[in-house]
């Protein structure tokens, strides 16, 4: 199938890839020069483990990448991967997937033929049909069940994973209005859903946009639950990872999503719940539950260091933070509990000095004023310090040496696999 791809952040480039690995003729629209050079020279954009080898298998004959929207007029389906960042309000600023929208519908006026036009973004119920379709009807001079088609297929990519989330997914989920655009998707994600374990769930298109936001509120909200048991059992010393391990084992909960700590963070959970939210309160409902859920989640940070704080006095201490990516496995920083680590510390006037494998050239670039020294590794942090936090759980940061410590005093956020013993002081977030 002749597929166009418009956007090439995390999910797009993802999405392209994957599916020129899949056999699909695949372009990849971007206004970024930069990242069209780099896709086209087999490489990628941005570090995602396995993103790089689809791309250099692929690039220049399954796969390729332009800035010009006109190549979308050669393929089939075109599927929206655009930005829906986050307004100061929490609720969705439309205005790149209107943008975007646009130069589609523009490209799209000159192609003569069927065209099925596929919002993978994560947009609030409605927004497909509200939004994108009077848009590209305006622009392309084309109409709903007349030669334009519009659906929604959202996305569950977890960074780090997001290769193997698409090939090995739990479920593809699409949302349509008419039995061809839903032949046309199941046609795209033939070789997959012939895996054992992947579920076609087919909907009408504001299910499958509201599924995507129920799934991560539901998720966030299982994570804020468990860090709020893991609290309660911090304060009566029992260890939380026993606890909940039991409990995962009851069917009805599961063992997933049960490590209590520092909190979620990233480009997903936080957006996501934050634009359910608002669209809530805009419908007039009042979701008390999410609020309570982003606020254990926004508690933990603080937890963490005044943890040390009990400790370390933390006023002209040296303080190692490892880890800066939001997760293992991703240089993503947006939304990191690590950043509002290094916040809390250096507002009670700790010197910080801090360590990821990948993360850090983006907070430089990120944040160019921040007050913050980098080492080239964990050990060299650590040299030195005071005291430590660990922020991100990368593996190597498992059976680490604290030997180099000024005072061994460490208060773990993700629970990495250290000896105590090594240790002076040893303090788990919530266990």
């Amino acid at each position: 199938m002749n597929v166009s791809i418009v956007g090439s952040g995390y999910v797009g480039t993802t999405v392209a890839a994957c599916l020129a690995d899949l056999g699909h003729d695949v372009v990849n629209v971007e206004i970024d020069e930069d990242i069209v050079e780099t896709i086209n020279a087999g490489e990628a954009p941005i570090h995602e483990s396995g993103l790089e080898q689809r791309i250099a298998d692929n690039a220049g004959t399954s796969l390729r990448a332009t800035t010009d929207y006109a190549s979308v007029r050669d393929t089939e389906v075109t599927i929206l991967c655009l930005p829906t960042p986050q307004s100061e309000d929490g609720s969705l600023d439309l205005a790149p997937m209107r943008a975007g929208t646009e130069m589609l519908g523009e490209a799209l006026a000159d192609k003569g033929g069927d065209h099925l036009v596929v919002v993978k973004s994560t947009v609030l119920p409605g927004t497909t049909e509200d939004v994108v379709a009077p848009i590209l009807e305006e622009t392309a001079g084309m109409h709903l069940d007349e030669g334009l088609e519009v659906a929604m297929n959202p996305e569950f990519l977890r960074m780090g994973t997001a290769v193997g989330d698409f090939l090995e997914p739990d479920k593809v989920v699409v949302g349509t209005r008419t039995d061809e655009a839903a032949a046309t998707l199941r046609g795209l994600y033939a070789p997959i859903l012939g895996n054992d374990g992947t579920h076609l769930v087919e909907t009408d298109v504001r299910e499958a946009e509201l599924i995507k936001y129920a799934n991560n509120a539901f998720l966030a909200a299982k994570v804020s639950l468990v860090n709020e048991l893991g609290n309660v059992a911090k304060e009566y010393g029992a260890d939380a990872y026993e606890v909940l391990a039991a409990v995962g084992l009851d069917d009805r909960i599961s063992e997933r999503f049960m490590r209590s700590g520092l909190g979620w963070g990233g480009s997903c959970f936080p957006k996501d719940v934050a634009a359910l939210r608002a669209g809530a309160r805009e419908q007039g409902y009042d979701p008390d539950l999410l609020d309570a859920v982003v606020a254990v989640n926004d508690e933990q940070p603080r937890r963490l260091v005044a943890l040390l704080a009990d400790h370390v006095d933390l006023e002209g201490a040296r303080i190692a933070v490892l880890g800066l990516s939001f997760k293992p496995g991703t240089d993503d920083i947006r939304k990191s509990r690590a950043l509002d680590v290094l916040e809390h510390l250096e507002s009670r006037g700790a010197t910080v000095v801090a360590y990821d494998p990948v993360a850090m050239d983006n907070v430089r670039e990120k944040y160019p004023d921040l007050d913050l020294e980098f080492a080239d590794s964990a050990e060299a942090a650590l040299e030195g310090a005071d005291g430590a936090v660990v922020a991100t759980d990368w593996p190597e940061f498992d059976d680490l040496a604290f030997d180099g410590m000024r005072r061994a005093v460490l208060v773990d956020g993700r629970r990495v696999d250290i000896d105590e013993d090594d240790l002076e002081v040893y303090e788990g977030l919530t266990w």
